[in-house]
């Protein structure tokens, strides 16, 4: 359930890279705001205090409701940096979780 979250906000994430309606990027910021709450939640269930911190400040960042506004062209740095993050985080737990079976 966590990998499918995360690689659905990689494509969400990626996609802002194309020239997409505004309605898509307000969608993006209020998906992204809640999934990283969610992974926040689910990584503190599980005692990870690192991976809490770094979805709370994503979960910050991209909420929709006091935008922080970086420009388009950071905006898709922040997007590429943040979907390499998760596909980088998917694979390691993945990789973890294989391992200790």
């Amino acid at each position: 359930m966590i990998s499918i979250i995360k690689v659905i906000l990689v494509i969400l994430l990626l996609l802002c890279l194309a020239d997409m309606p505004y309605g898509y990027y307000q969608f993006v910021r209020f998906a992204s705001m809640a999934a990283f709450a969610f992974l926040a939640y689910t990584a503190n269930e599980e005692g990870k205090q690192t991976e809490v911190i770094i979805f709370v400040i994503l979960a910050l960042l991209f909420q929709p409701f006091f935008k922080i506004a970086l420009g388009r062209e950071l905006w898709n740095i922040v997007d590429v940096i943040v979907a390499i993050g998760l596909i980088g985080s998917t694979f390691v737990k993945s990789k973890n979780h294989q391992s200790n079976e």
